[in-house]
């Protein structure tokens, strides 16, 4: 199967935009609290940065609570 990447861009482009979107919102939730439950806030950065998708989803459900 020899597809081109233009056939791929219609699904990419959600999935990115959606990634930023959920990556932006964690950023800006890990740095307006003032500590985390679970792990140390540079580890939670590196978790929301580098493990795509799942890790912003992953600290907003486990740190999502204000308390």
């Amino acid at each position: 199967m020899n597809l081109e990447f233009s056939e791929y861009l219609p699904f990419l482009i959600p999935l990115i935009v959606l990634q930023i979107i959920l990556v932006v919102i964690a950023i800006r939730k890990l740095i307006s609290i003032s500590h985390t439950k679970y792990l140390n806030k540079l580890l939670w950065g590196v978790i929301i940065v580098f493990i795509n998708i799942i890790g912003p989803i992953l600290f907003i459900a486990v740190e999502g609570r204000e308390s």
